[in-house]
């Protein structure tokens, strides 16, 4: 017998983990006044870049005395600078509990092949912070992005530590209060949650991360494109918006456009409740049927951005096929685009609730999760 399928679908479909979905409010109209065809060392270019700069640092409240940079190669790219031209000083220790974590393993593991302690965690959990030794460097992902796991706060930092903390913030920035007191590197890309065009990374730096770059020199050589210092001090024009290489204004523009949208919704504040009402409608949806659960079973680590999900009945066959078949069975709706589990993670969904999701499409998809859900368990 064919299952009736809900009438009411999503406005916006758009579930991605990264490219995120855009403001609600977002349209190309909004990017006219993008400098295009101008160079970005022109003042116009300067000056929007700058914008930029700092009204980051308005509404995530990241302290005066703390650099802000544009990079290139988004995320990664920022990471890959922090890593490669602060890592080597001392001891450092890796964390990790998802993919990327693991990634950043690799790198200095396999790459820099420093000789570094590795703490890892099962997709779901996260790395025991009371094990740490912070008077080493240490490496970390604040938000889980492919685990669907979070730091909860950053309490178990120390803050006279004697290492560096260097933390990705992808998926975290915008959708938590950073403990900027605890942190001394931090990395974020604008396509997570704002909803921002790709490619560009930001690099925020505390005083002590200036310090190790003004007096520590790696072992090994370091190219342009990630190169941070000159001569022994800090390459200052990166920090006021002259960036590396060339930068998107239309990107610029774009992410210029998603911050005035996230001031208009409330800030930090307004954004952080955004995504914890979004990740509540999905709380709903697991207390309510014994098929589904978190990924992370503990709710003090459950992130409130990139939600993972696993399904647990027993009647499943075979749990990768059959994810795999309820993802696309809403893509061929049209009513959620790309919510399958991350490729390297546990067989699942994973749902965005970031800010720039609208609850209400949240809430029109969950009668389709059970309806693809139960149509997949007939189908079998």
């Amino acid at each position: 017998m064919a299952i009736q399928a809900p009438t009411t679908r999503p406005v916006n479909p758009r579930f991605s983990s990264g490219p995120c979905a855009k403001p609600p409010t977002f349209s190309l109209d909004v990017l006219k006044d993008a400098a295009l065809g101008r160079s970005h060392r022109a003042a116009i270019g300067k000056s929007k870049l700058k914008d930029a700069i700092e009204t980051t640092r308005e509404i995530l409240g990241i302290p005066a005395d703390y650099r802000i940079g544009i990079v290139p190669a988004s995320d990664t790219g920022a990471m890959e600078m922090a890593m490669w031209s602060l890592l080597g000083e001392r001891p450092v220790e890796m964390l990790a509990w998802e993919s990327f974590g693991s990634g950043w393993v690799t790198d200095v593991v396999k790459q820099l092949k420093l000789d570094a302690e590795v703490k890892t965690a099962g997709y779901g959990e996260i790395v025991d912070f009371a094990t740490v030794d912070f008077d080493r460097d240490v490496v970390f992902t604040w938000n889980g992005t492919t685990s669907g796991v979070r730091l909860p706060n950053g309490n178990a930092i120390p803050a006279d530590r004697a290492g560096l903390t260097i933390c990705d913030a992808t998926s975290a920035a915008f959708a938590v209060d950073l403990a900027w007191d605890k942190l001394d590197v931090t990395t974020f890309s604008w396509q997570k949650v704002l909803g921002g065009e790709a490619a560009h990374g930001m690099l925020i730096l505390s005083p002590r991360a200036v310090e190790r770059l003004e007096n520590y020199t790696p072992a090994w050589p370091l190219p342009k494109i990630i190169r941070l210092t000159k001569g022994g001090k800090l390459i200052e024009g990166i920090f006021r918006g002259e960036t590396i290489n060339t930068p998107s204004m239309l990107a610029v523009e774009d992410y210029l456009y998603a911050l005035t949208w996230a001031k208009s919704v409330g800030g930090l504040t307004g954004m952080i409740a955004r995504a914890d009402a979004n990740t509540s409608v999905i709380e709903k949806l697991v207390a309510e049927h014994d098929w589904i659960d978190f990924l992370a079973a503990d709710p003090a680590i459950r992130s409130n951005t990139s939600v993972c999900l696993k399904f647990t009945d027993a009647r499943i066959k075979d749990g990768a096929s059959f994810a795999k078949a309820v993802a696309k069975r809403l893509a061929d709706e049209g009513v959620a685009f790309d919510i399958g589990a991350y490729r390297d993670a546990p067989a699942g969904l994973r749902i965005w609730c970031g800010a720039t999701v609208e609850t209400s499409d949240l809430e029109a998809l969950v009668p389709w999760l059970v309806w693809a859900f139960e149509a997949e368990i007939e189908a079998q």
